[in-house]
């Protein structure tokens, strides 16, 4: 059962239903709730994470790359889309607000890192951050979880996919040039929209799609090679808007482009759904309806090689627009082939040398 809720601000869900795995769910007696015990704005709260491995093997057909490095586990950018909400229901919490309300944080990522590239079995490759939440997520900028890895791979030379929504990517400008400079280093910034209302209630706590842009251009300054993802493509909402986004980007300075279909898995169906409702009622049942028509009948497809573009005619017409866009925009295809000639392993310190 869940808990429905105004729209909260700066919040992308609006409701916090019970996680897939739990047994019990406490509801509130309606009868016996006083008005002042109504739901508030919940505080962001920020919990240790005692993962002993710095890395996420995957073997998915359709992703591209084998290893991923997530400092976080939840995102406070809120975004009301993101696929990425079930996995907080493997804490015990909800995939609703707990997902944007209630981040682990990996303190130790740096030194498992630093641990897991030096060791002789680890064949240099790709690795990306992060592949689930975002690394540069706004408490990035006191943290600064992200940054350390980055200076572990900048010293180890091994070569670093980025996709993130947050201009904060842009001070690690100094690690990033340093990788870019042996061809170890792409860093994509995740544009769905360039309509700024849109994504104040979207993606409530990420950079603005303007400071995205600039966030590519000073990249680009840099000599980074930087790129945009339209991820993802809303049918029937953001669909329309992949020629002005690409060519936007290409304008800051951008080199290559992909774009993900809007994937809906498990309980973000239904938090997409109450967003559409309470954020664009006028809009919902015609996104909802664009959606089918890319998931045969179903708000989502969850089969491999499917998930990431959908099927039917109106998959085939987005694809064909981002692709025609693309072309005539200059930009070359999103791609993660980066060199690891340069590689070397990092110094491990005495403490870690006795695991």
């Amino acid at each position: 059962m869940e808990r429905k809720s105004a729209p909260l601000h700066g919040r992308g869900a609006t409701i916090n239903p019970v996680g897939r795995f739990e047994k019990l769910d406490i509801e509130p007696d309606d009868e016996w709730r006083d008005s002042d015990d109504e739901p508030s704005n919940p505080q962001t709260l920020y919990l240790r994470d005692s993962s002993k491995s710095a890395l996420a093997s995957n073997d998915s057909p359709d992703i591209g790359f084998a290893f991923s490095l997530n400092p976080y586990r939840g995102c406070s950018h809120g975004c009301s889309y993101c696929f990425a909400r079930p996995t907080h229901e493997y804490l015990g919490l909800s995939a609703g607000l707990d997902f944007e309300t209630k981040i682990l944080v990996k303190e130790d990522a740096p030194e498992l890192l630093r641990a897991e590239l030096a060791k002789k079995g680890w064949k240099p490759q790709t690795i990306v951050l992060s592949g689930v939440t975002d690394p540069y997520q706004p408490v990035e900028r006191r943290l600064r979880i992200t940054r350390r890895c980055l200076e572990v791979l900048a010293e180890a030379r091994n070569p670093v996919g980025i996709i993130t929504k947050n201009h904060l990517v842009t001070r690690d400008v100094d690690l990033l040039a340093q990788l870019a400079a042996d061809d170890a280093c792409r860093v994509h910034l995740s544009i769905p929209t360039l309509d700024a209302e849109l994504a104040r209630y979207l993606e409530p706590r990420a950079s603005t799609p303007k400071r995205r842009l600039q966030a590519i251009a000073a990249l680009a300054a840099a000599g980074i090679p930087a790129g945009v993802m339209i991820a993802p493509v809303i049918p029937g909402l953001t669909d329309h808007e992949i020629p002005h986004i690409l060519a936007a980007a290409a304008a800051a300075g951008a080199s290559s482009a992909g774009w993900v279909m809007l994937r809906l898995p498990l309980g973000v169906k239904d938090i997409f759904v109450e967003w559409l409702r309470a954020h664009r009622p006028d809009r919902a049942q015609r996104v909802l309806a664009r959606v089918r028509d890319t998931r045969e009948g179903k708000l989502y497809d969850s089969t491999l090689g499917q998930r990431g573009r959908g099927t039917g005619r109106y998959a085939e017409q987005i694809a064909t627009l981002f692709e025609v866009s693309r072309r005539r925009a200059g930009l070359s295809e999103r791609g993660l082939e980066l060199s690891t000639a340069a590689f070397r392993r990092p110094v491990v310190g005495p403490q870690l040398s006795l695991f």
